[in-house]
């Protein structure tokens, strides 16, 4: 039987719900006013983000959109992306194909 959550009725900041399958990783999170989320680049993957509740604002490659709850977005990979969280912070749910594990890479020895 597949797992059944209330994203609306976790509480706290940050990542609050996360669950992966082979194919898919679904994370939940929700960000205090004015928290962001520091622009970063996902080389890997598209990403879905739908705002669930609150707002804010997304930046795409310098490009800004509202974020508001019922607003849904892919972000395409290699896009440089951050968030900030509007007055009433933003709770939003972020799918992509499920990704490998990480991996520490040493520096080469100069």
């Amino acid at each position: 039987m597949p797992e059944i959550v209330d994203l609306l009725a976790a509480d706290g900041r940050g990542p609050l719900y996360g669950t992966a399958t082979e194919d898919l990783n679904v994370t939940l999170l929700s960000w205090a006013p004015g928290d962001r989320i520091a622009e970063h680049v996902n080389e890997e993957r598209d990403v879905l983000l739908v705002v669930l509740a609150g707002g804010g604002t997304l930046t795409v490659d310098d490009a800004e959109s509202d974020l508001r709850t019922g607003v849904a977005t892919v972000i395409p990979k290699g896009a440089r992306r951050g968030i900030v969280a509007g007055p009433a912070g933003v709770r939003y749910l972020t799918a992509h194909l499920r990704r490998g594990p990480l991996t520490i890479e040493r520096a080469a020895a100069n």
